[in-house]
């Protein structure tokens, strides 16, 4: 079994007042073979969609590469928005090694409620998948059952993105389910009204388009 730790500590900023919650990257950056493109950082994956959407929504000109100015280009920004970025997953076993969210065995969680209790200034968590099978927001809920204290999650709406709201200590704290930023949630969005919709209209939106759309009302 390969032993998937989490290669990065949660980056929190100490103006923080988001955090961007997924589950692990994939098995190359525990194990430190980067692909070209790769960049050494949370998200970093040349196969993920995260940084391309927020390169879209802020203009930022990021570099996609593996060089200390890509990981510094990513942290100034996280830091000048007050966001930080804390998965729920420590480490996870896997029988084939591979990025797959369903492949996590024998998962160890991060303490979200503590790690937020360390960091009162923040009020949304912004989940970079749903409640299926070993997405975040999955293993959010996870976490909060096995708490000593009852602690519910609330909807707010059901509507993608699902958001929900809390109450921790009397701090309300929002959590909202984007779609994810991976390819293999491309097809989903492909059956959505929404973005059949916006397709009929034009026929050059794509699923970056349509991600682009939906982060923009909460980052």
């Amino acid at each position: 079994m390969f032993h998937h730790q989490h290669p990065y500590r949660p980056f929190i900023p100490e103006n923080a007042t988001k955090l961007i919650v997924g589950t692990l990257p994939p098995p190359r950056f525990t194990t430190g073979q980067l692909k070209e493109g790769d960049v050494d950082f949370c998200y970093g994956s040349r196969d993920g969609l995260l940084w391309v959407v927020l390169d879209r929504l802020f203009h930022l000109s990021l570099k996609f590469e593996n060089t200390s100015e890509a990981v510094i280009q990513r942290a100034d920004f996280l830091k000048s928005r007050g966001i930080g970025i804390c998965d729920m997953v420590e480490s996870s076993r896997r029988g084939k090694v591979d990025a797959s969210d369903l492949g996590m065995q024998e998962v160890e969680l991060r303490d979200m409620i503590t790690i937020l209790r360390n960091h009162p200034k923040v009020d949304t968590l912004i989940f970079t998948g749903g409640n299926s099978k070993n997405g975040p927001e999955y293993f959010f809920r996870r976490h909060l059952r096995t708490l000593d204290e009852k602690i519910n999650l609330k909807v707010v709406s059901n509507e993608i993105p699902r958001i929900h709201q809390f109450l921790l200590d009397g701090r309300l704290i929002n959590t909202v389910s984007l779609t994810a930023p991976s390819g293999s949630a491309n097809r989903a969005i492909g059956g959505m009204d929404l973005y059949k919709s916006i397709k009929m209209k034009n026929p050059e939106f794509n699923t970056i388009d349509f991600r682009v759309l939906q982060y923009r009302g909460y980052f």
